[in-house]
Protein backbone atom coordinates (compact mmCIF):
# COMPACT_ATOMS: atom_id res chain seq x y z
CA UNK A 1 0.00 0.00 0.00
CA UNK A 2 0.91 3.45 -0.58
CA UNK A 3 1.35 6.09 2.07
CA UNK A 4 1.72 9.67 0.53
CA UNK A 5 3.33 11.94 3.65
CA UNK A 6 2.18 15.24 1.37
CA UNK A 7 3.63 17.67 4.38
CA UNK A 8 6.67 14.91 5.35
CA UNK A 9 7.35 12.86 8.02
CA UNK A 10 10.12 11.79 10.05
CA UNK A 11 12.92 8.98 8.82
CA UNK A 12 11.47 7.15 12.24
CA UNK A 13 8.14 6.77 10.56
CA UNK A 14 9.59 6.63 7.18
CA UNK A 15 11.39 3.42 8.46
CA UNK A 16 8.67 1.66 10.03
CA UNK A 17 6.51 1.73 7.56
CA UNK A 18 8.78 0.43 4.85
CA UNK A 19 9.66 -2.53 7.35
CA UNK A 20 5.97 -3.27 7.35
CA UNK A 21 5.95 -3.63 3.95
CA UNK A 22 4.22 0.01 2.68
CA UNK A 23 5.82 2.58 -0.02
CA UNK A 24 6.30 6.09 1.36
CA UNK A 25 5.83 9.31 -1.09
CA UNK A 26 7.79 12.12 0.22
CA UNK A 27 6.48 14.25 -2.41
CA UNK A 28 4.66 17.97 -1.48
CA UNK A 29 1.53 17.78 -4.24
CA UNK A 30 -0.18 21.36 -4.49
CA UNK A 31 -3.59 21.64 -3.45
CA UNK A 32 -4.96 21.75 -6.22
CA UNK A 33 -2.99 18.49 -7.78
CA UNK A 34 -3.99 16.76 -4.71
CA UNK A 35 -6.92 14.79 -5.88
CA UNK A 36 -5.48 13.97 -9.38
CA UNK A 37 -1.82 12.86 -7.65
CA UNK A 38 -4.08 10.60 -4.90
CA UNK A 39 -6.24 8.67 -7.91
CA UNK A 40 -3.16 8.15 -10.62
CA UNK A 41 -0.71 6.62 -7.63
CA UNK A 42 -3.56 4.68 -5.91
CA UNK A 43 -2.87 6.56 -2.54
CA UNK A 44 -4.04 4.20 0.59
CA UNK A 45 -3.32 6.81 3.32
CA UNK A 46 -2.43 10.72 3.08
CA UNK A 47 -0.32 12.12 5.87
CA UNK A 48 -0.48 15.77 6.40
CA UNK A 49 0.71 18.55 9.11
CA UNK A 50 -0.81 21.80 9.10
CA UNK A 51 -0.66 22.95 5.47
CA UNK A 52 -2.02 20.73 3.58
CA UNK A 53 -6.28 20.67 4.07
CA UNK A 54 -7.79 17.74 3.74
CA UNK A 55 -11.86 18.67 2.87
CA UNK A 56 -14.72 17.09 0.78
CA UNK A 57 -13.08 17.08 -2.43
CA UNK A 58 -10.53 15.24 -1.28
CA UNK A 59 -12.78 12.97 0.25
CA UNK A 60 -15.30 12.34 -2.06
CA UNK A 61 -12.65 11.95 -4.71
CA UNK A 62 -10.10 9.62 -3.87
CA UNK A 63 -11.73 6.18 -3.89
CA UNK A 64 -8.28 4.84 -2.84
CA UNK A 65 -7.83 6.68 0.43
CA UNK A 66 -8.63 4.44 3.48
CA UNK A 67 -6.70 6.69 6.23
CA UNK A 68 -5.98 10.58 6.78
CA UNK A 69 -3.72 11.10 9.53
CA UNK A 70 -2.54 14.47 10.66
CA UNK A 71 0.87 14.86 12.59
CA UNK A 72 -0.13 16.61 15.35
CA UNK A 73 -2.55 17.26 17.86
CA UNK A 74 -5.36 19.69 16.12
CA UNK A 75 -7.07 18.91 12.68
CA UNK A 76 -8.98 21.73 11.69
CA UNK A 77 -7.32 21.75 8.48
CA UNK A 78 -9.31 18.52 8.19
CA UNK A 79 -13.24 17.64 7.70
CA UNK A 80 -12.65 14.91 10.55
CA UNK A 81 -16.43 13.82 10.79
CA UNK A 82 -17.01 13.81 7.12
CA UNK A 83 -14.36 11.84 6.27
CA UNK A 84 -15.47 9.06 9.17
CA UNK A 85 -19.18 9.17 7.78
CA UNK A 86 -17.52 8.07 4.70
CA UNK A 87 -15.63 5.31 6.23
CA UNK A 88 -12.02 6.89 6.39
CA UNK A 89 -10.17 6.11 9.22
CA UNK A 90 -8.79 9.64 10.76
CA UNK A 91 -5.86 9.28 12.99
CA UNK A 92 -3.54 12.04 14.73
CA UNK A 93 -0.55 12.20 17.39
CA UNK A 94 -2.24 13.98 20.39
CA UNK A 95 0.40 13.49 22.89
CA UNK A 96 3.73 13.18 20.81
CA UNK A 97 4.56 16.77 20.74
CA UNK A 98 3.11 18.02 24.31
CA UNK A 99 6.56 18.57 25.72
CA UNK A 100 8.10 20.53 22.89
CA UNK A 101 5.08 22.61 23.03
CA UNK A 102 5.47 23.12 26.54
CA UNK A 103 9.22 24.32 26.55
CA UNK A 104 8.57 26.28 23.22
CA UNK A 105 6.17 28.60 25.63
CA UNK A 106 8.69 28.61 28.42
CA UNK A 107 11.69 29.75 25.62
CA UNK A 108 9.01 32.55 25.38
CA UNK A 109 8.44 33.71 28.98
CA UNK A 110 11.89 33.71 30.06
CA UNK A 111 12.97 35.43 26.85
CA UNK A 112 10.08 38.25 27.34
CA UNK A 113 10.77 38.42 30.84
CA UNK A 114 14.07 39.44 30.31
CA UNK A 115 13.94 41.32 26.59
CA UNK A 116 15.52 38.66 25.20
CA UNK A 117 12.92 39.29 21.69
CA UNK A 118 13.91 42.99 22.23
CA UNK A 119 17.68 42.88 23.18
CA UNK A 120 18.39 40.11 20.32
CA UNK A 121 16.53 42.47 17.79
CA UNK A 122 18.87 45.95 19.08
CA UNK A 123 21.78 44.16 20.33
CA UNK A 124 23.19 43.49 16.37
CA UNK A 125 22.26 47.19 14.75
CA UNK A 126 23.33 49.25 17.51
CA UNK A 127 24.80 47.17 20.65
CA UNK A 128 28.18 49.02 19.73
CA UNK A 129 26.94 52.24 20.38
CA UNK A 130 24.12 52.17 23.08
CA UNK A 131 25.08 49.71 25.20
CA UNK A 132 25.11 51.42 27.96
CA UNK A 133 21.38 52.97 27.26
CA UNK A 134 20.57 48.79 26.31
CA UNK A 135 21.59 48.02 29.25
CA UNK A 136 19.22 50.39 31.29
CA UNK A 137 16.73 49.45 29.61
CA UNK A 138 16.78 45.84 30.02
CA UNK A 139 17.79 45.58 33.52
CA UNK A 140 14.09 45.77 34.75
CA UNK A 141 13.61 41.82 34.48
CA UNK A 142 11.65 39.64 36.65
CA UNK A 143 11.83 36.13 37.60
CA UNK A 144 9.29 33.67 37.23
CA UNK A 145 9.51 31.73 40.44
CA UNK A 146 7.38 32.18 42.79
CA UNK A 147 4.40 33.94 40.30
CA UNK A 148 1.44 32.24 39.21
CA UNK A 149 1.37 30.59 35.61
CA UNK A 150 -2.61 30.11 34.49
CA UNK A 151 -3.16 27.29 31.78
CA UNK A 152 -6.27 27.98 30.13
CA UNK A 153 -7.10 24.16 28.46
CA UNK A 154 -5.68 21.30 30.81
CA UNK A 155 -5.09 18.33 28.22
CA UNK A 156 -1.93 16.93 27.34
CA UNK A 157 -0.25 20.27 26.24
CA UNK A 158 -1.54 22.28 29.08
CA UNK A 159 -0.29 19.00 32.19
CA UNK A 160 3.33 19.72 30.23
CA UNK A 161 3.49 22.97 30.67
CA UNK A 162 2.08 22.74 34.20
CA UNK A 163 4.73 20.61 35.08
CA UNK A 164 7.24 23.01 33.90
CA UNK A 165 5.92 25.65 35.70
CA UNK A 166 5.93 23.46 39.02
CA UNK A 167 9.69 22.57 38.26
CA UNK A 168 10.71 26.12 38.28
CA UNK A 169 9.03 26.94 41.47
CA UNK A 170 5.77 28.31 39.80
CA UNK A 171 2.00 28.60 41.29
CA UNK A 172 0.03 26.80 38.66
CA UNK A 173 -3.61 27.64 38.69
CA UNK A 174 -5.72 26.06 35.34
CA UNK A 175 -8.99 26.18 33.63
CA UNK A 176 -10.60 23.50 31.67
CA UNK A 177 -14.56 22.95 31.27
CA UNK A 178 -13.85 19.05 30.91
CA UNK A 179 -11.91 18.33 34.25
CA UNK A 180 -12.26 19.16 37.57
CA UNK A 181 -8.82 17.46 38.93
CA UNK A 182 -5.67 15.90 37.81
CA UNK A 183 -2.71 14.63 39.39
CA UNK A 184 -0.01 15.40 37.25
CA UNK A 185 3.54 13.11 37.83
CA UNK A 186 6.51 15.32 37.42
CA UNK A 187 9.27 13.03 36.78
CA UNK A 188 13.10 13.32 37.31
CA UNK A 189 16.12 12.22 36.45
CA UNK A 190 17.29 9.87 38.90
CA UNK A 191 13.63 8.18 38.18
CA UNK A 192 12.79 10.09 41.35
CA UNK A 193 8.70 11.47 41.11
CA UNK A 194 6.38 14.15 42.46
CA UNK A 195 2.83 14.42 42.31
CA UNK A 196 0.69 17.19 42.23
CA UNK A 197 -2.88 17.57 42.47
CA UNK A 198 -4.47 20.52 40.52
CA UNK A 199 -7.97 21.71 40.92
CA UNK A 200 -9.12 23.42 37.74
CA UNK A 201 -10.88 26.53 38.40
CA UNK A 202 -13.23 29.10 36.52
CA UNK A 203 -11.86 31.14 33.53
CA UNK A 204 -12.10 34.55 35.43
CA UNK A 205 -10.65 33.15 38.35
CA UNK A 206 -7.77 32.39 36.30
CA UNK A 207 -7.49 35.35 34.68
CA UNK A 208 -7.74 37.50 37.81
CA UNK A 209 -4.80 35.47 39.52
CA UNK A 210 -2.06 34.89 36.89
CA UNK A 211 0.85 36.68 36.18
CA UNK A 212 1.33 34.65 33.48
CA UNK A 213 -1.06 33.12 30.65
CA UNK A 214 -0.25 30.08 28.49
CA UNK A 215 -3.52 28.80 25.93
CA UNK A 216 -4.07 25.20 24.86
CA UNK A 217 -7.39 24.98 23.28
CA UNK A 218 -8.72 24.00 20.07
CA UNK A 219 -9.86 26.27 17.30
CA UNK A 220 -13.24 28.13 18.49
CA UNK A 221 -15.88 29.93 16.32
CA UNK A 222 -15.15 32.75 18.99
CA UNK A 223 -12.20 34.31 20.81
CA UNK A 224 -11.11 32.40 24.23
CA UNK A 225 -9.60 36.01 24.73
CA UNK A 226 -11.05 39.64 24.16
CA UNK A 227 -11.25 42.58 25.34
CA UNK A 228 -13.54 41.45 28.30
CA UNK A 229 -10.62 38.45 29.83
CA UNK A 230 -8.07 41.37 28.83
CA UNK A 231 -9.88 43.84 31.48
CA UNK A 232 -9.92 40.91 33.77
CA UNK A 233 -6.40 40.30 33.96
CA UNK A 234 -4.40 41.73 36.33
CA UNK A 235 -2.43 44.97 34.89
CA UNK A 236 1.05 43.56 33.72
CA UNK A 237 0.41 40.01 32.94
CA UNK A 238 1.87 38.26 29.81
CA UNK A 239 -0.19 35.99 27.78
CA UNK A 240 1.33 33.20 25.78
CA UNK A 241 -0.62 31.68 22.55
CA UNK A 242 1.32 28.25 21.02
CA UNK A 243 -2.21 26.87 20.19
CA UNK A 244 -4.45 28.07 17.10
CA UNK A 245 -4.54 31.15 15.45
CA UNK A 246 -7.65 32.91 16.33
CA UNK A 247 -8.04 31.87 20.05
CA UNK A 248 -6.58 35.38 21.11
CA UNK A 249 -8.00 38.39 19.59
CA UNK A 250 -4.80 40.10 18.33
CA UNK A 251 -6.76 43.36 17.66
CA UNK A 252 -7.14 43.61 20.98
CA UNK A 253 -4.30 41.96 22.46
CA UNK A 254 -2.59 45.33 20.61
CA UNK A 255 -4.56 47.74 21.97
CA UNK A 256 -3.92 45.90 25.99
CA UNK A 257 -0.23 46.33 25.32
CA UNK A 258 -0.57 50.15 23.70
CA UNK A 259 -2.49 50.73 27.18
CA UNK A 260 -0.03 49.43 29.24
CA UNK A 261 -2.85 46.75 30.73
CA UNK A 262 -0.71 43.99 29.60
CA UNK A 263 2.77 43.79 29.88
CA UNK A 264 3.87 41.54 26.94
CA UNK A 265 2.95 38.63 24.57
CA UNK A 266 4.23 36.12 22.86
CA UNK A 267 2.56 34.06 19.59
CA UNK A 268 3.51 31.21 17.71
CA UNK A 269 0.12 31.02 16.07
CA UNK A 270 -1.32 33.57 14.35
CA UNK A 271 -4.90 34.17 12.61
CA UNK A 272 -3.87 35.26 9.67
CA UNK A 273 -1.09 32.26 9.27
CA UNK A 274 0.90 32.39 6.81
CA UNK A 275 0.89 36.26 6.77
CA UNK A 276 0.74 37.74 10.19
CA UNK A 277 -0.45 40.88 10.60
CA UNK A 278 2.12 43.41 10.14
CA UNK A 279 1.31 45.50 13.36
CA UNK A 280 2.25 42.14 15.29
CA UNK A 281 5.33 41.68 13.37
CA UNK A 282 6.50 45.10 14.06
CA UNK A 283 5.25 45.37 18.11
CA UNK A 284 8.25 45.24 20.55
CA UNK A 285 6.24 43.47 23.43
CA UNK A 286 5.61 40.47 21.03
CA UNK A 287 7.62 37.86 20.93
CA UNK A 288 7.12 35.97 17.88
CA UNK A 289 7.53 32.83 16.53
CA UNK A 290 6.34 30.97 13.18
CA UNK A 291 4.21 28.04 14.74
CA UNK A 292 7.03 25.91 15.37
CA UNK A 293 5.51 24.24 18.74
CA UNK A 294 6.12 20.89 17.83
CA UNK A 295 9.55 21.77 15.50
CA UNK A 296 11.97 19.63 17.51
CA UNK A 297 13.85 16.60 16.42
CA UNK A 298 12.33 14.59 19.39
CA UNK A 299 8.59 15.35 17.95
CA UNK A 300 8.91 14.83 15.02
CA UNK A 301 10.91 11.06 15.34
CA UNK A 302 7.59 10.55 18.22
CA UNK A 303 4.78 11.70 15.28
CA UNK A 304 6.40 9.49 12.91
CA UNK A 305 6.48 6.57 15.16
CA UNK A 306 3.16 6.95 16.25
CA UNK A 307 1.59 7.54 13.02
CA UNK A 308 3.62 4.39 11.89
CA UNK A 309 1.99 2.43 14.31
CA UNK A 310 -1.46 3.53 13.69
CA UNK A 311 -1.40 3.12 10.25
CA UNK A 312 0.24 -0.30 10.57
CA UNK A 313 -2.17 -1.65 13.23
CA UNK A 314 -5.20 -0.93 11.41
CA UNK A 315 -4.17 -1.70 7.52
CA UNK A 316 -2.03 -5.23 9.04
Amino acid sequence: MKVLANDGIATSGVMELEAAGFSIDLNTIPQDQLVEYINKNEISVLLVRSATQVRKDIIDNCPSLKIIGRGGVGMDNIDVDYAREKGLKVINTPAASSHSVAELVFAHLFGMVRFLHESNRNMPLEGDTKFKQFKKSYAKGIELRGKTLGVIGFGRIGQATAKIALGLGMKVVAFDPYLDSVNLELQFFDHQALFFQINTITKEEVLKQSDFISLHVPSQKEYVISTKEFEIMKDGAFIVNAARGGVIDEVALVKAIESGKIAGGALDVFEKEPTPEIQLLMNPALSLTPHIGAATGEAQDRIGTELAHQIIEILN
